[in-house]
């Protein structure tokens, strides 16, 4: 049996609260709050997709960089490894012969 039982947009936000700010389950949210299971999903993922765009961009651009600063750490580590092999290969090779 489906209830069709309508929620307030105030009970919608303080329910979505729980789950976001809280880091409460759904499936917990929902049988404290005696809310039909599945309903409290659409509330949070209509919420998480209404989220400041900014902030989230702000969030992409953070995880961009990162991503970055760690491949030019790597990029650096393999060209002063490429340095050091060029140094010990163009020394002059009759220097280390044992003729």
């Amino acid at each position: 049996m489906r209830s069709n039982r309508k929620y307030d947009s105030e009970f919608k936000r303080e329910a979505v609260k729980l789950v976001v700010d809280e880091g409460r389950t759904i499936r917990e949210v929902e049988s404290s709050l005696g809310i039909t299971h599945g309903v409290l999903k659409g509330w949070v993922q209509k919420h998480r997709d209404q989220q400041d765009p900014v902030k989230v961009s702000q969030l992409c651009v953070e995880a961009e960089l990162k991503q970055l600063r760690k491949e030019n750490e790597k990029l650096r580590r393999e060209r002063d490894i490429l340095k050091k092999a060029v140094a010990i290969f163009s020394t002059d090779p009759d220097r280390y012969s044992d003729s």
